[in-house]
Parts: C-alpha cells; sequence; structure tokens
C-alpha cells in the first residue's frame, strides 16, 4: 500500500478512495497516537471539526466525529469555515488537534482530511507515519481500547467560531479599507460567508460572485483557478480590485482594476515592501519555491530584500519560515503564509492585507503589482521518461548547460521530476516568450532523448 498521507493531508476520491470506514479508523488512530505522544496528558482531550461545502464533507464529517468521541476525544464541531480558518481556532481554543475535511482547490468529488496539532501547527511527518500505521494495523482486525460510560467524547456545534476567527482577521490589519470596492470570488467555497463578512467589517464595499455553495459546485468554473469570471465582473462594477479564494480558502490570487492578474509571486511582493515598511519583515527576508518567477527575485534583489528557495510545495516553505523565524513565505499559487498571524496559507488574511496596501498608498493594485515584471514563463511536461537520471544524465547536463548559457541572466532553466507521475518538468524563463518557448521545446527534446 502506498502512503496514504501526501503533503496535504489525506485526500481521494470521496466514497472510493476516501470512505467514511477510513475518516473513522484515521480519526481513531489520531487520538491513539496524539495520546501515546503525551499531548493529551492531564487533562480531556479536544479537538476542533470544520469542513468545506462539499456534498460528502457531510458523510465524512460524521465520521470524523463519531471517530473521535469514540476515542474519548470531546468535539467542537465548526461547520463550514476555511482551513485556515480550523488551525486558528484550533489555536485559540486551546485545542489538542484540529481536523479539516477538504480537497482545497480539487473538484468536487474529491475530499480530504487534515490534521492540525496543538497551536494550529501542521502534524508532524512521524505522528503522520504513527497514524496510517495504527490506522493499518487496525483495520485488519485488531480491536481498538475503546472508553466507556463518562470516558466517551461529548460533541457540540461551536457557532461563535465564524465571528471569533473573523474579529481575528479584522484585529490584525494595520489599517482599514474604508473607500474601496471590491469584488470577492468565493469558489462556492468555504470562504462564503467568512471573506465578504470580513471585507465589509475592515469598510469595504464588497461584491460577491462564486458565493452560493449547494454541496456541487465548489470550485466549478470559479474560484483561483478559474479567473475570467472575476476579472469580468470586476470591469462591469468598476471596482478598485478583485479577489479570488480556492475552496477552502488558503489560496489567494488578485485582479487588479482593469481585469488583469496578479499572481501569487506579485502579491507576495507588494506584502513584503509592506511588511519591510512597518518593521516586520523579519531579517528582510521572504521565502518562495524554485517555481517563482524570475522576475520576484530580481525585483527582490533590487529592493534589497534577500529571497530563501525551497522545494515546491507550501509545506516546504512553511518548514523554512519556522526553522529560521522569518515572518512572509509563499507560492505562485497564491499560498501566502504570514506566519505572525496564521499558521498556514490564509487566503482571507493574504486578500486583506493586500486590499490594506490599497487603501494605505492610495495607489492601484496594478502600480503596486508593478514592483516585478513577470518574465514569460513555459512549462512543459515530457512523460514516460527515468525522472530518477535529471540530475546525473551527462547529455542533459550539457543542454541545460547550453541553455543556460543562451538565457544568461535574463533567463533561467529548471528541470524538476513530479513527485507523483513518471514524467519530468522542464520550465524555461526569458526575457522574451518565443525565446523561451524555443529553449524550453529543445530542452523537451534533450530530456527525451536523455531519459527516455
Amino acid at each position: 500500500m502506498g502512503r496514504l498521507f501526501g503533503t496535504d493531508g489525506v485526500r481521494g476520491v470521496a466514497n472510493a478512495d476516501l470512505t467514511a470506514e477510513m475518516a473513522l479508523g484515521l480519526s481513531v488512530a489520531a487520538a491513539h497516537v496524539l495520546a501515546e505522544a503525551g499531548t493529551f496528558e492531564g487533562h480531556r482531550p479536544t479537538a476542533v471539526v470544520g469542513r468545506d461545502p462539499r456534498a460528502s464533507g457531510e458523510f465524512l464529517e460524521a465520521a470524523v466525529v463519531a471517530g473521535l468521541a469514540s476515542a474519548g476525544v470531546d468535539v467542537l464541531r465548526v461547520g463550514v469555515l476555511p482551513t485556515p480558518a480550523v488551525a486558528h481556532l484550533t489555536a485559540a481554543l486551546g485545542a489538542d488537534l484540529g481536523v479539516m475535511l477538504s480537497a482545497s482547490h480539487n473538484a468536487m468529488p474529491d475530499n480530504g482530511i487534515k490534521f492540525f496539532a496543538r497551536g494550529g501547527h501542521k502534524l508532524a511527518d512521524e505522528l503522520e507515519d504513527r497514524i496510517e500505521a495504527l490506522y493499518e494495523e487496525h483495520r485488519t482486525g485488531a480491536p481498538w481500547d475503546r472508553p466507556t460510560g463518562a470516558g466517551v467524547g461529548r460533541v457540540r456545534d461551536y457557532h461563535e467560531g465564524l465571528d471569533t476567527y473573523v474579529a481575528h482577521l479584522v484585529g490584525v490589519l494595520p489599517n482599514r479599507l474604508d473607500g474601496l470596492k471590491i469584488v470577492l470570488d468565493e469558489a462556492h467555497g468555504a470562504a462564503s460567508r467568512v471573506s465578504p463578512e470580513a471585507f465589509s467589517r475592515a469598510g469595504a464595499e464588497v461584491v460577491t460572485i462564486g458565493a452560493d455553495p449547494d454541496g456541487l459546485n465548489i470550485n466549478d468554473g470559479c474560484g483561483s483557478t478559474h479567473l475570467d469570471k472575476l476579472k469580468a465582473a470586476v470591469v462591469e462594477h468598476g471596482a478598485d480590485l478583485g479577489i479570488a479564494h480556492d475552496g477552502d480558502a488558503d489560496r489567494c490570487l488578485a485582479v487588479d482594476h482593469t481585469g488583469e492578474e496578479v499572481d501569487g509571486d506579485q502579491i507576495l511582493a507588494v506584502l513584503a515592501l509592506a511588511l519591510r515598511e512597518r518593521g516586520a519583515l523579519r531579517s528582510e527576508t521572504v521565502v518562495a519555491t524554485v517555481m517563482s518567477n524570475l522576475g520576484f527575485k530580481l525585483a527582490m534583489e533590487r529592493e534589497g530584500i534577500q529571497l530563501v528557495q525551497t522545494a515546491v510545495g507550501d509545506r516546504y516553505v512553511l518548514e523554512e519560515m519556522k526553522e529560521r523565524g522569518y515572518a512572509l513565505g509563499g507560492e505562485q499559487s497564491g499560498h501566502v503564509i504570514v506566519l505572525d498571524h496564521a499558521t498556514t496559507g490564509d487566503g482571507t488574511l493574504t486578500g486583506l492585507l493586500l486590499a490594506a496596501r490599497v487603501a494605505q498608498t492610495g495607489r492601484t493594485l496594478r502600480e503596486l503589482a508593478s514592483v516585478m515584471e513577470r518574465l514569460p514563463q513555459v512549462l512543459i511536461n515530457v512523460p514516460d521518461v527515468d525522472k530518477s537520471r535529471v540530475k546525473t544524465s551527462p547529455e542533459l547536463a550539457a543542454a541545460v548547460a547550453e541553455a543556460e548559457r543562451e538565457l544568461g541572466e535574463t533567463g533561467r532553466v529548471l528541470l524538476r521530476p513530479s513527485g507523483t507521475e513518471p514524467l519530468v518538468r522542464v520550465m524555461v524563463e526569458a526575457a522574451d516568450s518565443d525565446q523561451a518557448r524555443t529553449v524550453a521545446g529543445r530542452l523537451a527534446d534533450a530530456v527525451k532523448s536523455a531519459l527516455g
């Protein structure tokens, strides 16, 4: 059996890969592993459980709650809230465990389970491995040690979760948003109530789209993976900017007043300058992945901000930030982490901070985002090759060296083996889009020749 836990919890097609039985079993296993680790010692354990609006989240939530309560854990059920809200509430309420049911930006049939440790932080890989091993052991027949009588967990709805989280978001803003008109695309997802409420309380005039979840329409042609509707709405309403979230609202992309996209790299650049101005950009450093646009790197160099780059994946960004004490990091996809105020990517917080910068400076988002110029970036996936030899093939090394000489300081080459598929990703950036396409095509051919 392959490892159940990926980089973002356990995820799969609900009721096929991810069943009620699995959700219940993993929850019981998580309770036992944390108890063995001493997390519950000296007190009655509590867990916060939330979900996004997917129809499958209803039965999966019931399974998770049943599993935790049967293992002696009291459950605070917060209902439909963003992933970062569940992380925040886990910390704010002093809970021992948080559980979020969501498949983020994936299509509706998928769902997932993500566990948070005390404080709202992602569980350590070692704990995930132990949960998986214990789940597998008991799935095949070993009986659980189950409490009875007053030892079983109690379950109650925690309706105050939304207000608690929104108050936190608005409370950390450096300034209000009065005078701004903002269009919010909620992806028919978990932030459909939270985000409009937060932006309104902060003073913005809010127009919403994609804010009517019915359990089936999450991420369907809307949200951060489909920006066309937001672009049109911003122009139609004469808004100052638009903000798009994904299904669980841990991401944020933006649109300026002309309808042009502002991606995660540009958002990071704007927020980096804002934090530095307030003395909050620790070590004057921002963390991003190797997939960030070269234009972002050049902009940070020009502004005197150090850039630390990690492997692709927000987990690696977060690990670097926590280890070194950095305040800001993120990905081109819009997964931005502001560690002073969140333990995970928070799309609503990111959008609020971006809008606050617009309000504070009196400049348009288009002007602010122009601090960096996005260089043309071409990505080609080369399938059915031996990805393990990417770093050892002399033929491929020669092709990369030749490409780097041609591009000089105004371009960049990145060859990356996929973590989940038998393919190699070829990424080329250049000052000219035609040159980027030509070089990428040539390198893709070299990958096929050397590794095919």
